[in-house]
């Protein structure tokens, strides 16, 4: 088993409200099809009076702040004190958390943003999760599907994983920090506490407590 992409190596399933989505899975990648589904049964067990539906299937709580212009399709929850800015586009099977910021012209699909995730300006999030804390600085992005059109391989520390899968983004661990420009390509998992340098293109497994600079050039933090 790759121990270090797991599950419990990656986030505190505490810092967000679809804690029982993962129950029963190892690797993240695996929950990512149940991601609409759960949105559904999770909404309607919400509270009336922190939460408000709008529309088929979208669950908006009442401290949140959505702008005008922001657009959201369900199945979709916005966590309390959540903010959705200006020209957001929210496509669908999407958990937006607590105090979590979705910025003006983001796009999101398929995806579960833990507490606090900042993804403030210009970023496409697509079949990924998201730690609490995560952050993706101003127009990085998550690459969703392989240019071949293969399924992803993971190329985990200890040895290959196939998912079947056509599609997945990325998996960024609690506290990681993403720099402007970066492209996060399929399967890209990042380890808790670790920072991607502005400008990346990263791909495979980034160890956590590290500083991933370009290509084969990953340092440990002092």
């Amino acid at each position: 088993m790759n121990e270090s992409i797991t599950i419990k190596e990656l986030f505190d399933l505490n810092e967000t409200v679809a804690v029982k989505i993962f129950e029963g899975c190892t690797y993240p990648w695996e929950v990512l099809s149940k991601i609409g589904d759960f949105i559904v049964e999770l909404g309607n067990t919400l509270s009336e009076e922190e939460y408000e539906k709008r529309g088929d299937n979208v669950w908006v709580a009442k401290d949140a702040k959505v702008f005008p212009s922001a657009y959201i399709n369900g199945p979709c929850i916005i966590g309390k004190g959540a903010e959705v800015r200006h020209c957001a586009f929210i496509r669908g099977n999407a958990i937006v958390g607590e105090g979590a910021v979705v910025g003006n012209s983001t796009e999101l699909k398929n995806v579960i943003l833990f507490n606090k995730v900042q993804v403030p300006h210009y970023n496409y999030v697509g079949d990924s999760i998201l730690g609490y804390k995560a952050h993706m600085g101003a127009g990085s992005i998550t690459s969703n599907v392989k240019s071949d059109k293969k399924l992803i391989t993971i190329k985990g520390p200890d040895g290959n994983i196939e998912t079947g899968i056509k599609k997945i983004g990325a998996f960024l661990g609690d506290n990681v920090e993403v720099g402007c420009g970066s492209v996060l390509n399929p399967g890209t998992i990042v380890g808790r506490d670790s920072n991607v340098y502005p400008l990346s293109s990263v791909r495979g497994c980034v160890a956590a407590n590290s500083i991933y600079n370009k290509q084969c050039e990953v340092v440990e933090k002092y």
